[in-house]
């Protein structure tokens, strides 16, 4: 391939040059204090500073089993056991997906089954222990 012989071609292609090289060095450097910024994110504390959820009337029908023993600390295992039905295929669904599948004949028992799942899990649950600080709090 021929290097353009007219001077106006040449400077309008070393312009376009540069100016891709501009637009590389300007787009580049926004990533990377992008991502500096985003390396600063930490996670949250752990789930041992946090307060634990008890209130069981906080359950809805668009949650699903995962969700809920996250934010209640009970195992899903016990959560599909107290529904009898199996685990794979259906960490997905949603309460009210696994009411119509499971038990269409009755409205809102897989909620209640949880509900009350949830609320045996907490009252068996050993107490937990005392939080310190790590300061002292002053008079």
């Amino acid at each position: 391939m021929d290097a353009p012989s007219n001077p106006k071609q040449r400077n309008f292609v070393n312009g376009l040059i540069i100016l891709g090289l501009m637009f590389v060095v300007f787009f580049g450097l926004r990533t990377v204090r992008a991502f500096r910024e985003f390396r600063q994110h930490r996670p949250p504390p752990p789930f041992a500073t946090e307060q634990i959820e008890t209130d069981v009337s906080l359950i809805r029908d668009w949650m699903t089993i995962p969700f809920i023993s996250k934010m209640y600390h009970v195992k899903p295992h016990i959560l599909f056991e107290a529904l009898e039905i199996p685990e794979q295929e259906n960490r997905e669904k949603s309460l009210r997906q696994l009411n119509e599948e499971f038990y269409p004949q009755a409205e809102g028992i897989v909620i209640e089954k949880i509900k009350t799942a949830v609320q045996a899990a907490i009252a068996n649950r050993p107490p937990l222990p005392q939080i310190v600080p790590d300061t002292p709090v002053g008079p």
